[in-house]
This record gives C-alpha cells, sequence and structure tokens, in this order.
C-alpha cells in the first residue's frame, strides 16, 4: 500500500513537499522514491544535497508501519497526491502539498466552487460585519467556503458559512494533534462532524509553528478559484494570501473599509493595484464568472420577514449599533417590555449585540 509511504516521507519535519515532489516525480512512484539509491540523486534537477543526506538518515530510522497505525488511531483521514481525489486545483499550484490529512466530510464540499477569505486575526467589528454579509448573500448555495481557522476574519468567515448553511474547510498550520487558536474548538467540533472538513499538510504530532503558518496560505488560496480580503495591515499575513493568489493565477477580491483602520491599508494597496472591489456575493460572483441557484429563502435583512410585533422596533436599529438608553428614549416601550423584546429578536436572529451591550441589525 503506498499511502504509508507518503505518510512516513510526510513524517520528516527536516523535509518539505517540494523535496518530495522532485524525488516522485523522477522515480513516478513513491515507494520507488522513498527506497531510492543515493547514486540516482546527481541526475533528479534542483535536488538539496543537505536535504537528501538528511533524508537518508532519517530515512533508516523510520518504522513506516508504525507511523501509518499512529495516524490510524486517531481517526485522521488521508489523501495523497497521487490520488484521483486530489482536489484539482491544489495541484495546480507551484508547490502543492504531497499529503493532506483531514476530519470532516471534505467531499461533500463543492470543489468547483471554492472562494477563500483571509484577513486580520485583530479584525475590527465593521470587517467582520462586512465578511458576514458578503457571505451570507450565498445563502443555501453550493459555494464552500475556504480559510484558515484563526481568530478575526478566518473565524467570521466560518461562522458565517455554517449560519448560511455552506459548506466550510479550514487549513491548519499544525497536526491534528493541537486545536489552535483554542478559542476555535467549537469550529474544529463543527467542521469535523459535517459542516465541512479540516485540511493539514502537517503529521498530527506536528506544532504549529510560525513558519508553518504562512506555508499553510498557499493551501488556503491553492484550493480556491479566488481569494477575498476582508482586512489586512501593510505588513500581514493577509497581505501574503493576496500574493499567492495573483501568483497561483487566481482571482484577487477585497473588501473596503474605513480609511482610518490600520487593517485596511493593505486592502486599499491591493485595490489601487487592481484587485476587485467587493461589497456584496453578487461581486464576488461576478469576478469569478460564477452562476449558482439560490434560495427563494428570504433573509432577516428582508423587512418582508419581520413578524409584526417586531418591525417597528426593527425600524429604529441601524447597521450601525445602537445603545439600550438610545432605543428607550426613541420607542418610549416599558423596560422591562424592550429588554424581552429585544431578547427575542436576538434569539430569533433579527438583531445581534456588539461590544458595549449595543444592538444592531444582522
Amino acid at each position: 500500500m503506498n499511502t504509508k509511504y507518503w505518510i512516513a516521507f510526510s513524517s520528516m519535519e527536516q523535509l518539505d513537499s517540494m523535496f518530495v515532489q522532485r524525488l516522485y516525480n523522477y522515480y513516478g512512484d513513491i515507494e520507488r522514491a522513498f527506497n531510492c539509491s543515493k547514486k540516482d540523486f546527481d541526475n533528479i534537477e534542483g535536488l538539496n544535497v543537505k536535504k537528501s543526506e538528511t533524508f537518508i538518515k532519517l530515512r533508516d530510522k523510520i518504522n513506516i508501519d508504525k507511523i501509518f497505525e499512529e495516524v490510524e488511531k486517531r481517526g485522521v483521514k488521508v489523501l495523497t497526491f497521487d490520488d484521483r481525489k486530489y482536489p484539482y486545483m491544489l495541484r495546480q499550484i507551484h508547490n502543492p502539498p504531497m499529503v493532506l490529512y483531514y476530519k470532516g466530510d471534505l467531499f461533500s464540499c463543492n470543489m468547483e466552487r471554492t472562494v477563500a477569505f483571509v484577513g486580520s486575526r485583530r479584525a475590527s467589528s465593521n470587517g467582520k460585519d462586512s465578511v458576514k454579509s458578503v457571505i451570507k448573500d450565498f445563502q443555501n448555495t453550493d459555494i464552500c467556503i475556504v480559510s484558515g481557522l484563526a481568530e478575526g476574519i478566518d473565524a467570521t468567515a466560518h461562522r458565517s458559512a455554517i449560519e448560511s448553511n455552506l459548506k466550510t474547510i479550514g487549513v491548519i498550520a499544525s497536526g491534528f494533534d493541537y486545536k489552535y487558536p483554542s478559542s476555535n474548538k467549537d469550529l474544529y467540533e463543527k467542521l469535523e462532524k459535517g459542516c465541512g472538513a479540516i485540511v493539514t499538510e502537517y503529521y498530527p504530532t506536528f506544532e504549529p509553528i510560525k513558519f508553518r503558518f504562512p506555508q499553510r496560505n498557499r493551501i488556503v488560496t491553492g484550493l480556491s478559484y479566488g481569494t477575498v480580503v476582508g482586512e489586512a495591515a501593510l505588513k500581514s499575513g493577509a497581505l501574503i494570501s493576496a500574493n499567492l493568489t495573483l501568483e497561483q493565477g487566481r482571482e484577487l477580491m477585497c473588501i473596503p473599509g474605513a480609511i482610518n483602520n490600520k487593517n485596511t491599508e493593505g486592502v486599499y494597496k491591493l485595490l489601487k493595484n487592481g484587485a476587485t472591489m467587493v461589497t456584496t456575493g453578487e461581486d464576488v460572483l461576478n469576478a469569478l464568472n460564477w452562476e449558482v441557484k439560490t434560495s427563494s429563502h428570504n433573509t432577516y435583512g428582508n423587512k418582508k420577514n419581520i413578524p409584526p410585533q417586531y418591525s417597528a422596533l426593527f425600524d429604529i436599529i441601524e447597521i450601525e449599533p445602537i445603545g439600550f438608553d438610545e432605543l428607550l428614549a426613541k420607542t418610549g416601550i416599558e423596560t422591562e417590555e424592550l429588554l424581552k423584546t429585544l431578547t427575542l429578536m436576538e434569539m430569533d436572529g433579527f438583531i445581534e449585540i456588539t461590544d458595549g451591550d449595543r444592538y444592531k441589525k444582522v
């Protein structure tokens, strides 16, 4: 079985996917590549001499059956580069991962309708709201949202996809022995249980070390037909993803934000350099030249779908957050009754509470 040789290669932290790919391309068979002879190394173009020596030393110490069993007992599924199910778009990039470890239902995700959302970990409320708004426009379609399962824009993209009945793929920068950041544990569980999938190129025991996050980004963009940048400072991982998107020949899109926000400086730089401006889901569809069937279901933002008992209050609550005291003054509703109505509206998904106990339309 060839899978165990792919896994054996990926278990060697000192090697990278380019090294494995060069060996595989030369031999045309992963078992032969793993059991290669040192005398062949001079004939393999671009092979790093130091890594070649390291590989031989590590290979002689590896128990490939034990390494394979470690993956199996963790319930981690494996997709290898030579598998016909390997994602087509990811296969096309310059440096594709040779192994994808995954949990969840990867093949329930439509790989022909993948779009990535990336952005700041310390995203503003406005930035997160903008991402929610764009993704909500895809509600009940077969579009799949790809992101990096980090805090901020990533987490917002995944949560918005789930709320909009979309599949979502989270690409992580470690093995499955780690759930990073811990604040996203609930997202890990939802994706593993059928809301999409979590994927990584890293063997289960590999830690989320800093240099692995930029490497992870090439998979986020590589799985996708286009990338939407929510927020990005001038020096940020999101800009790395933007550059990868262009290198991979994919569509780069940006959501404009407040001009006095440091996290939009990178966005406006990209827009000035020709990225497509996105303010609605339709903009994404037009940029990617996609036609998708959407549900006729009215969203909560549609006035026709608001129950009469909420209508007057809903008219007063705007997109910008409004405080309880201001609502009390504008409506004249008794305090207890207003609290009760706001609670019900929040539970029904018409409004949400933002920082400082302020209310806004969803």
